[in-house]
């Protein structure tokens, strides 16, 4: 059954890196795979992207296959390009090489004129004590929250 709104989250990368610039981009996908999107069986949640050779890949990004394809279908696990502006190339492949910096997918969507596109990130490694400090202020923040509801 086709969704009417996908928005498939990549909900480890704001606890594991910390997120700094965000870039919309296309994605060039084989005939069952936008298929399968729409019925929202992908996964980035273990996906990252890479620069290579002055082009962008999502890499590990999951995609079951379509249902009700043939021989056709596509492969669950395969690089897949990413469609950016050359100067947004240029900035990732710069930032990269910086070290510690990654670029991550955080979202997966269809937008409105029905095409796929992922939300990509440059992103930074949090160490172990930023991760504790994430955690402490969710549960402050939550506590909070529930405080006000109570009066």
């Amino acid at each position: 059954m086709i969704q009417k709104d996908i928005k498939i989250r990549n909900k480890k990368a704001k606890f594991n890196y910390e997120l700094l610039e965000f870039f919309d981009a296309g994605i060039k996908l084989q005939g069952t795979e936008i298929k399968s999107i729409r019925m929202g069986k992908a996964s980035i949640a273990e996906s990252f992207c890479e620069v290579k050779n002055g082009e962008v890949f999502i890499v590990n990004m999951h995609i079951d296959e379509y249902g009700w394809g043939t021989f056709n279908n596509h492969k669950i696990r395969r690089d897949r390009k990413l469609l950016l502006n050359k100067s947004e190339i240029n900035k990732l492949e710069k930032n990269t090489q910086e070290q510690g910096n990654t670029i991550v997918p955080t979202l997966l969507y269809i937008n409105d004129k029905g095409l796929a596109k992922v939300r990509i990130a440059l992103a930074k490694g949090k160490k172990l004590y930023d991760k504790r400090n994430t955690i402490k202020e969710k549960d402050l923040k939550r506590d909070l929250q529930r405080i006000q509801k109570n009066f």
